[in-house]
């Protein structure tokens, strides 16, 4: 059995998302970056959680300027997210349109 290690990531990303449209979070393969997403849906009401090693959640951002527009009231956490370069700009554009 597994046990959880509480970090401060968890509280840091929350303040985060109160004040920044793009919140990333990063560390080395296996350090708990899924387990702390998770862990945030439960705290964020209207969390939509992405995993792109899913065909079926790539597929999703196949348009993503359409994606974003129908989901613009939630928060998307997109996980492996360096399986869709291409999604970079297309964040950039829509965050800065947004703003």
């Amino acid at each position: 059995m597994q046990t959880l290690i509480k970090r401060n990531a968890e509280s840091d990303a929350l303040k985060d998302l109160r004040h920044f449209p793009v919140v990333a979070i990063l560390g080395p393969r296996q350090c708990g970056k899924s387990t702390l997403a998770k862990m945030l849906k439960d705290k964020i009401d209207n969390l939509a959680y992405l995993d792109l090693e899913s065909p079926a959640d790539l597929r999703k951002l196949d348009n993503p300027e359409l994606f974003f527009q129908v989901n613009q009231q939630q928060t998307v956490y997109i996980d492996e997210i360096q399986s869709k370069p291409e999604l970079s700009p297309a964040l950039r554009s829509i965050v800065d349109r947004s703003s």
